[in-house]
């Protein structure tokens, strides 16, 4: 019980800040709530607190320090080109883009500073930050705990589904890249 309330403690800590990326450990934690190691609306609940969080820490830099955030992310071309293309995005659709740019790597961290630089209204963001974490949440711990659940026995070996998935959902979606790219 002391390690499950261990890793309980430590998957907080990882979904906090938005540039780690954990969702081969969010999916392995799935998994490990299929073999019965953790329990599953602990751990939804847990990590669903932690994304928004971090979230919303995000968005008060971007609200506050809107120009220091500003200079620092035009510090590229690639920066400021992602920037203004998240800036229009977040002006002219709002919520969704919020929600949908969450989903693009490194979505979740430019998108809640831009949405602080660029003044959305809290109450706003904050549903966009609630309604895309309930949905990352929900696929990701989903993936883990459905992969959990199919292979005989869990164990060590339900570990490997996180960065099983992880992995799949990357190179599915390098391959459809690719084909949308024109010739």
């Amino acid at each position: 019980m002391e390690s499950a309330l261990h890793l309980y403690a430590l998957l907080l800590l990882v979904t906090v800040p938005p540039m780690i990326p954990n969702s081969a450990l969010l999916a392995g934690a799935g998994a490990l709530a299929a073999a019965g190691s953790l329990n599953l609306p602990l751990l939804a609940t847990i990590i669903l607190a932690g994304t928004v969080l971090g979230d919303l820490a995000v968005y008060g830099v971007g609200r506050k320090w809107s120009g220091r955030a500003t200079t620092w992310l035009s510090r590229s071309p690639r920066c400021r080109s992602t920037l203004a293309w998240t800036t229009n995005r977040i002006q002219r659709y709002g919520v969704p883009s919020v929600i949908g740019v969450r989903f693009v790597p490194g979505g979740r961290g430019m998108g809640a500073i831009t949405a602080g630089i660029v003044d959305l209204p809290f109450r706003r963001f904050l549903l966009a930050a609630c309604l895309s974490e309930v949905i990352f949440v929900t696929c990701t711990i989903g993936l883990g705990y459905l992969g959990g659940r199919l292979v005989p026995g869990g164990g060590p070996t339900a570990l490997l589904i996180g960065p099983a998935v992880s992995l799949l959902v990357a190179g599915v979606t390098l391959v459809v890249q690719r084909c949308r790219r024109p010739a």
